[in-house]
């Protein structure tokens, strides 16, 4: 069996994730990609192919060139659409495009849920024309790229100024790049990771955000959640039924606000930034296969097995400055007592890097595992301690 995926940026997740369940599977892996020496560098053993894979057409005549697929899967959050249409012109299992793209857009899932009736947001989308000022905004208020990831240019502001200073900011970066302005959510942030294969959906879990100081959204650290109150559960996937989520794997960032959760972004697509590593270890299932399985047509088992009884936490050094990493530890594999802990590096010394207040400023990130969440918490604080980044301009 024969499946194509599709990727940008090399990842954790492919690497310790799909490629392994694809060999488990027995699926010939072709990797198509905009970037392949990225690719080959980090797959070495995998076939890489070069193909514009943002534009579903280039995916569709590529694929036709290569060879009949039994699955197009992508992990990418830039790439679900694309793939979406791809495996549909190929009579494959898949999301529904339209449901992919509801969800990347952020102005768009917004319409759709005021309209089903399942949440309603002050939102306004920003394009060329668009006059800022003449905005009615509640303030406080968040501005973000429609169609961004990993709280890339999202800052809150607070009052009309700094709105228009940001949304200026913003599109110097991003020409042409429409925005998104909306009401300031606030409450706890959480996610809700789920799998299902379009008839049957099981709930993983999810995870308890930390960020940073405001006015920017950088995740330091996340602590698993085993199971959410019930009735969170309950309004965050009524709001993903409005918007059509159901089959493969899905990451909700949501808050939680005096008992009302209101979804902030769906990324249809496993959790990344590790995250995805972890739960399949923490649960004790082969996530990453069931993942795929579903993309090749079969039903996902009544019960998937997953443990209930660990506990975790991923914590991410990031830089705080730009700069040159002239220290930082190496890739570490721990035990202390109960608790597993696992580091790895994200920037190798003597990279140099901007200030980019997202996750792109990750330094690395650290991930434990345990039953008792106090030694969990006690391990990895311990471990950051006794480590030491350093950044020289």
């Amino acid at each position: 069996m024969r499946m194509y995926l599709l990727a940008r940026n090399p990842t954790d997740s492919v690497t310790e994730g799909f490629l392994p369940a694809a060999a488990r599977l027995g699926l010939h892996v072709t990797v198509l990609t905009d970037q392949p020496d990225a690719h080959r560098r980090v797959y070495p053993e995998t076939e890489v192919v070069e193909c514009d894979v943002r534009d579903f057409r280039s995916v569709i005549a590529g694929v036709s060139a290569l060879g009949r697929p039994d699955a197009i899967f992508s992990n990418s959050d830039h790439l679900q659409t694309q793939t979406a249409l791809a495996a549909d012109y190929f009579g494959l299992p898949g999301k529904d495009w339209r449901v992919a793209l509801r969800t990347k857009d952020k102005a768009e899932m917004r319409r759709r849920l005021a309209s089903a009736g399942a949440d309603t947001v002050w939102s306004a989308e920003v394009t060329g024309d668009t006059d800022v000022a003449a905005l009615d905004v509640p303030y406080p208020a968040v501005v973000k790229p429609r169609e961004g990831v990993a709280s890339e240019d999202v800052v809150r502001v607070e009052g009309p100024a700094e709105l228009l200073a940001r949304c200026a900011e913003i599109r110097g970066r991003r020409p042409g790049a429409a925005l998104v302005v909306e009401e300031y959510l606030p409450g706890e942030l959480y996610t809700l990771e789920t799998l299902g294969d379009g008839q049957l959906r099981h709930v993983l879990g999810g995870f308890h955000t930390v960020l940073s100081p405001p006015p920017y959204f950088i995740e330091e650290r996340l602590t698993f959640v085993a199971a959410h109150p019930a009735s969170v559960v309950t309004q965050v996937l009524g709001q993903l039924d409005a918007l059509g989520v159901g089959f493969g794997a899905c990451h909700t960032e949501f808050v939680v606000h005096e008992g009302r959760a209101r979804i902030i972004e769906v990324n249809y697509r496993a959790i990344g930034d590790q995250c995805d590593l972890l739960l399949a270890h923490l649960l004790g299932i082969p996530l990453f296969d069931h993942i795929l399985r579903t993309h090749l047509g079969e039903p996902l088992p009544a019960s998937l097995g997953e443990r209930r009884d660990g506990v975790a936490r991923l914590d991410y050094p990031y830089a705080k400055s730009a700069g040159t990493l002239t220290a930082a530890p190496a890739a570490a594999e721990l035990t202390l007592d109960s608790v597993r802990l696992t580091y790895r590096p994200l920037r190798e010394v003597g990279e140099r890097h901007e200030v980019y207040r997202t996750n792109r400023d990750f330094l690395g990130v650290v991930r434990a595992t345990g039953t008792v969440q106090e030694d969990v918490d006690k391990a990895v604080a311990g471990f950051l301690a006794g480590q030491r980044w350093e950044i020289r301009p």
